[in-house]
């Protein structure tokens, strides 16, 4: 078999996974639009050259030429990754992290668990998001708006110490609540 196809398979298989995690986080439509870039011959081509089965193909890319253009790419495209949320700052003109929407930030849980069952596969548990997400916070400080950070966190961390049941239940709620503010939002504004 084929690293294109191996590769074609793992995104598939996480993408629904993370359509599954939607469903239960009340946003389904993101989730069946989730990924759908990685389709695209920027994203597939480099993935299928790249494809390891243990981890991203864009961390080998990266080692390999310095750089992820299938990253460059993705992270453009899909608003449920926080390197989307930045823009320059009206007050210093310099890029800084935007916050993101609830939304985006619950389809965010939904893709590192995914990720982390995709690439974990047995040794997975409800604390490995969590764990992966600490290792990486030092890092990614100055480039994730400092709330987005804490409500990914608290979510990873309601996963960890409560399940995936009473996680995703929470999430849902949040989603809920969000969604009645938008359209409250909206309903005010059209006045």
């Amino acid at each position: 078999m084929g690293k294109a196809f191996r590769h074609f398979k793992t995104i598939t298989r996480h993408r629904h996974e993370v359509i599954r995690n939607c469903k239960r986080a009340g946003i389904l439509w993101q989730g069946l639009r989730h990924d759908l870039s990685k389709y695209s011959w920027t994203e597939f081509s480099r993935g299928a050259k790249y494809w390891q089965g243990t981890r991203s193909p864009n961390d080998r890319e990266r080692e390999v030429k310095g750089y992820s253009d299938a990253w460059m790419h993705h992270k453009g495209r899909n608003k449920h990754h926080f390197e989307y949320w930045t823009d320059y700052s009206p007050v210093d003109k310099i890029v800084r992290p935007v916050e993101m929407p609830l939304r985006y930030v619950a389809e965010m849980f939904c893709d590192r668990v995914a990720a982390s069952k995709i690439y974990m596969g047995d040794s997975y548990t409800d604390q490995s998001p969590l764990e992966y997400f600490e290792r990486g916070k030092n890092r990614r400080v100055a480039r994730i708006h400092e709330k987005t950070s804490d409500l990914i966190e608290e979510m990873l961390t309601k996963l960890a110490e409560e399940g995936e049941d009473k996680a995703f239940a929470y999430i849902r709620e949040l989603v809920r609540e969000d969604k009645k503010a938008r359209k409250q939002h909206r309903l005010t504004a059209d006045k």
